[in-house]
């Protein structure tokens, strides 16, 4: 593969007869490539280089290595593309439990004014079938999608990295991997926090894969080297992004998996990543730019925002998070997670009826059906078109703007933590459980407590549902904001939320991120998820189970990583509960 991504493979040149010349003439250059004479195009003034529309460009991260590569990415005059792929690579080193390149996700741009979103979400291997996690009586086999070589999908990442920077970066392939081996090789120091998501993986990893031999030295304080993922790195910078699917990673990952699950050479050489039209809307001024099927995110969003539009006088005078307020957005809540459950999949295996679910006559009468009086659970919230068919901590995001107007919002996942547990031997990275997102059995709740019928069960090549949604606000054609976060069902939830504090309260980024977060999804029904960053205790409590409410405790509730763009000034945050890093570069 050639160093750059932007040079050609072309036929040695070869020399024309100068009589041949003089008869085409001085306007017609010839060339010979492969063996025949092909007319160059007229030679085109030097295109002076763009010039800078913002104050600065700035990245919101899930940690500070990743906002360092970032730094040294925009130095050497590369494009919020170019520091989007070296982020990610670089957090797949020193992230490992969520950043990866065993894993897959989603990835929306504004490049050069135009918007543009890549599917690298993973795949169900060729030998996978509906009923592989079933045991004998037709039930899902408890924890077999989650940890081991079954539960292992064909990865995307790599594949996803390589076509964005390929086809939008201005920096050599190997510059964007330059810092991410230079941290697998020289090592970084650990985190408490990393220790503790290791602690809690591995036991459930237990006796049961070779988590422990690549992560055990995951301590609080110490330098963690991996020479083996660095090798790995290193060969893809040299050989490109295929190298993972058709070279000696591609031969490994098969090795390992052979005779243990099902993935093998012949389904990483057939994977590819896919580009297809983002979901938008306007809602509130704006233009949202969102992630279209197989993510079920940018339809929830784009039907949470307009469904609380349309309900703007129910919702007038009431506080933010008061009991009233909750009780009004888990009953949008409701009928959002009631057409995820009936119509989203697959658009490769399924058609999809995206225009439909964010029309705005359709949402205006969903919206007419929430009632502040209603009596939670008392009818059962059904799907809105009838009977046509058509994410947990372990993921992460990151948000960038460069200073020419171009924006990435990026989410890729292992699915669980550290996915399956499985580590590629001699080549140091861990494998993604995305098998789990599929449906095992039709109506079964997966890992988030969320349920899909049949356009969400297993097939080959299929990709499984995901509630991911990367996405961009425009402005009258510019970036406004540019958000995202990892948290299984909760993704789309939380970013509605922020949002919503953001342009409906008029607050600054800072406290959009902090203020509480709540979630409601259908099943298991009546039920208000508090966090503990702000638990739901004493009179809001007592309000909430009045209405009928059943209040529960989760551990986590989004780590939202967010910039807003004012005039020409990007205001990167990072949310609180996490330990992101928010940058701006001059």
């Amino acid at each position: 593969m050639p160093d750059s991504t932007h040079d050609a493979h072309c036929a040695p040149f070869v020399p024309l007869p100068l009589a041949l010349i003089r008869r085409l003439g001085a306007a017609t250059l010839v060339v010979a490539l492969a063996g025949s004479f092909v007319p160059a195009a007229p030679a085109l003034a030097r295109t002076p280089p763009p010039k800078a529309v913002l104050d600065a460009s700035a990245v919101a991260v899930p940690d500070r290595y990743s906002a360092d590569t970032a730094q040294q990415i925009f130095a050497a005059g590369g494009n919020a593309v170019d520091a989007a792929v070296a982020i990610a690579f670089t957090l797949a080193v020193t992230y490992p439990d969520a950043g990866n390149i065993g894993g897959g996700g989603f990835m929306t741009l504004y490049v050069d004014g135009k918007p543009y979103f890549l599917d690298y979400r993973e795949r169900a291997p060729q030998q996978a079938t509906r009923d592989m996690y079933l045991d004998d009586k037709g039930n899902p086999v408890p924890g077999m999608s989650l940890v081991g070589f079954r539960a292992v999908a064909v990865p995307g990442t790599v594949d996803g990295m390589w076509e964005a920077q390929r086809r939008f970066g201005k920096l050599k392939w190997k510059q964007v991997l330059a810092p991410a081996i230079k941290y697998a090789t020289d090592g970084f120091v650990v985190e408490p926090w990393l220790q503790k998501r290791a602690e809690y993986a591995s036991k459930s990893f237990a006796g049961k894969t070779n988590f422990s031999v690549y992560f055990a030295g995951l301590k609080a304080g110490a330098t963690f080297r991996q020479p083996e993922l660095a090798q790995t790195l290193s060969r893809i910078a040299s050989d490109g992004g295929r190298e993972f699917y058709e070279g000696k990673t591609a031969d490994l990952i098969s090795s390992q998996m052979y005779g243990h699950g099902l993935l093998s050479k012949t389904d990483l050489v057939q994977y590819k990543a896919v580009w297809r039209q983002p979901v938008t809307a306007d809602w509130n001024g704006y233009r949202i730019v969102t992630a279209p099927p197989p993510s079920s995110g940018g339809v929830g969003l784009i039907q949470l925002l307009k469904m609380k539009a349309d309900l703007k006088p129910a919702f007038a005078g009431l506080d933010l998070n008061s009991s009233a307020y909750i009780h009004l957005v888990a009953q949008i809540e409701d009928r959002v997670f009631a057409d995820r459950q009936q119509y989203m999949g697959d658009p490769d295996s399924y058609h999809v009826p995206v225009d439909k679910l964010i029309d705005d006559a359709y949402l205006a009468q969903r919206a007419d059906e929430v009632t502040p009086d209603e009596v939670p659970g008392a009818t059962p919230v059904k799907p809105g078109l009838g009977d046509s068919m058509p994410e947990r901590a372990e993921t992460t995001h990151f948000s960038v703007v460069d200073k020419w107007g171009n924006a990435v919002s990026n989410t890729y996942t292992l699915n669980g933590p550290f996915g399956s547990g499985v580590v590629v031997d001699n080549a140091g990275f861990a494998l993604n459980d995305e098998m789990d997102d599929f449906v095992a059995k039709a109506g079964t709740p997966n890992q988030f407590g969320v349920t899909s019928g049949d356009v969400n069960t297993i097939a080959p090549g299929r990709r499984p549902l995901s509630s991911m949604t990367p996405t961009i606000l425009l402005k009258d054609g510019k970036v406004s904001l540019v958000i995202g976060t990892p948290g299984g069902s909760r993704i789309f939830t939380s970013i509605f939320q922020v949002m919503t504090n953001l342009y409906d309260f008029g607050m600054p980024p800072a406290d959009a991120l902090a203020a509480m977060r709540f979630h409601h999804q259908l099943l298991p029904p009546k039920t208000i998820y508090w966090e503990p960053y702000h638990p739901i205790t004493g009179e809001l409590a007592g309000q909430l189970k009045g209405l009928g409410y059943t209040l529960e405790g989760q551990k986590f509730n989004g780590d939202v990583q967010m910039i807003r763009v004012e005039g020409t000034t990007p205001e990167p945050a990072a949310d609180p509960r996490g330990a992101g890093v928010g940058r701006v570069f001059h």
